[in-house]
């Protein structure tokens, strides 16, 4: 009777271990999918895409929730593991773009409303800056993370991330100021 009732405890524990699991991963996924989201949207510029990688991100998160020790770090975690998702993808399919006019890549959605064209305008501004200066200021700006921050994410010398950041703010100011340099038209 008494191994019994160790087993029991033991179930208990177990259940006890997995139902917390559970509220920890919910709480994380109401408090972050919102901006893990809008981070994957602005990476990849396609609405089904950035679904796809945010659900894998959470997946990934699920697996390895045990692995994240300070909750205050969660959204830095996540966002690198959607980073890391996000090149996975690149690295599972060789996308062939010769062909292309990379000024019509795009959503499919109607930019009907004056704010919608300016988005529109200003994520493609943003998209002709180079990887190496486009990824800091998205982290900063749609993600809220810190030069310190990023520079952890990226595993880069925080110097180098603020000098990232310096040159992608004004080569940005100097698109939006001057749009037909790069070959940038407004219609």
């Amino acid at each position: 009777m008494f191994a019994k009732g160790r087993n029991k405890s033991k179930s208990d524990s177990v259940m006890s271990d997995m139902l917390s699991k559970q509220r920890r991963y919910d709480a994380l996924v109401r408090a972050l999918h919102t901006d893990v989201f809008r981070y994957a949207f602005w990476l990849c510029g396609d609405r089904q895409v950035a679904e796809d990688i945010t659900q894998e991100t959470f997946l990934r998160a699920w697996r390895s929730l045990d692995s994240l020790k300070d909750e205050k770090a969660s959204k830095a975690w996540l966002i690198t593991i959607l980073r890391r998702e996000n090149a996975r993808r690149f690295e599972r399919k060789q996308f062939d773009y010769s062909d292309v006019d990379q000024e019509h890549l795009s959503d499919a959605a109607a930019h009907t409303t004056e704010d919608a064209a300016e988005q529109y305008w200003l994520r493609r501004q943003i998209a002709t800056l180079e990887p190496e200066y486009r990824e800091p200021l998205l982290l900063q700006v749609i993600g809220g993370f810190s030069g310190e921050e990023i520079a952890e994410m990226l595993e880069l010398n925080r110097n180098t991330v603020m000098t990232r950041l310096f040159r992608a703010r004004n080569q940005l100011r100097e698109l939006l100021e001057h749009p037909s340099i790069r070959g940038q038209s407004n219609g």
